[in-house]
């Protein structure tokens, strides 16, 4: 891999946030829209192995509040995380990066993106 290539929906405010960072920077990179192109969920299991299901769950959302209580009960560990986060794009937290050097992040601060420089 040899630019970051980012995960997300394009109208999500921290989504937006990251991406501009990155083109302020011109940094290039390619991303990957949940809506779109679909939830990989090959990458899944990357960004499980790295972060952990738990940082990848968006329990804050609206998604996460609207969704029936027994289904919402019913994620208690990384398959059924997943199973969830395949349904429902919108509870993976956003955006997640995958880093030229193999690191994978979670959401937007400067300081984050600052500590993954581009070649």
């Amino acid at each position: 891999m040899t630019m970051p290539i980012l995960y997300g929906i394009p109208n999500c405010d921290s989504v937006k946030r990251a991406r501009a960072w990155l083109d302020d920077r011109g940094i290039e990179h390619r991303f990957h829209d949940f809506k779109k192109n679909g939830v990989p969920i090959e990458r899944m299991e990357v960004w499980f192995k790295h972060l952990g299901w738990e940082a990848l769950l968006n329990r804050q959302g609206t998604t996460w509040r609207k969704l029936d209580d027994a289904i919402k009960a019913g994620v208690t560990d990384a398959p059924s995380a997943r199973e969830a986060m395949a349904w429902h794009s919108s509870l993976i937290r956003r955006p997640v990066v995958e880093w030229p050097d193999g690191t994978v992040t979670v959401g937007f601060t400067t300081e984050t993106f600052k500590q993954h420089p581009v070649d």
